[in-house]
């Protein structure tokens, strides 16, 4: 095989996103845009919520947010992932320009099914990391290439990226975009989630400022 036919294979196994439309979003945080984008890299729709004038904008304030139903639906306390959603859009709101990709990779890319059958292991003493390893999963089996190619899409320059995952850093640069910054997401423990937040920050390397778990 030629560089020519090489490079060619490459270009044809890129992954494309397509944004098929916007529209305006009225919330408690104020309007935002959502945008609903197609891809060819798998079969979900992923989505970004943004405020502002973003086009060409650098240090923009930016949240990768995985999809989790139980959290960001039904208010679980197995995890933090509703309270991380609510209080990202307070701080796009705050900033007044930013940027929230909602990303269909449920139970850290397990889906759905195998995230409660994760539970149920969590329930007789396996942590996140095992329980999702027992079922035959990566511990998280997420990848960012469609984030970094809808932000590519929406023209961001520079994202201030609101994460305590390292690894989502290292994958955002990895597609090529320039993460200026690191902007921490503090979480208040409860009684249901402090070993999920706990098993977080010690083997998955999470910057996790914990706070001690409360009742409520």
């Amino acid at each position: 095989m030629n560089l020519s036919s090489q490079h060619y294979e490459y270009v044809m196994s890129m992954p494309e996103v397509s944004r098929m439309t916007c529209t305006r979003i009225p919330t408690d945080h104020g309007d935002f845009q959502l945008c609903f984008y197609t891809n060819t890299l798998d079969d979900k729709e992923h989505l970004a919520f943004y405020m502002g004038d973003i086009a060409n904008a650098g240090s923009v304030l930016v949240r990768v947010h995985s999809e989790c139903f139980t959290g960001d639906v039904m208010g679980s306390r197995r995890c933090d992932c509703g309270e991380q959603l609510d209080r990202s859009m307070a701080m796009v709101a705050n900033a007044g320009v930013g940027v929230v990709l909602y990303m269909r990779q449920e139970g850290r890319g397990i889906g759905l099914l195998d995230k409660l059958r994760a539970y149920n292991l969590q329930d007789q003493g396996f942590d996140t990391v095992d329980a999702n390893l027992m079922l035959g999963h990566e511990a998280d089996e997420r990848d960012y290439t469609l984030a970094g190619l809808m932000l590519e899409d929406l023209k961001v320059a520079s994202v201030r990226l609101v994460t305590n995952n390292p690894a989502k850093i290292s994958a955002l640069e990895a597609a090529g975009i320039n993460v200026a910054e690191r902007v921490s997401l503090e979480v208040a423990a409860n009684n249901d989630n402090a070993g999920y937040l706990l098993t977080k920050a010690r083997r998955m390397d999470h910057f996790l400022p914990l706070k001690p778990a409360s009742n409520q």
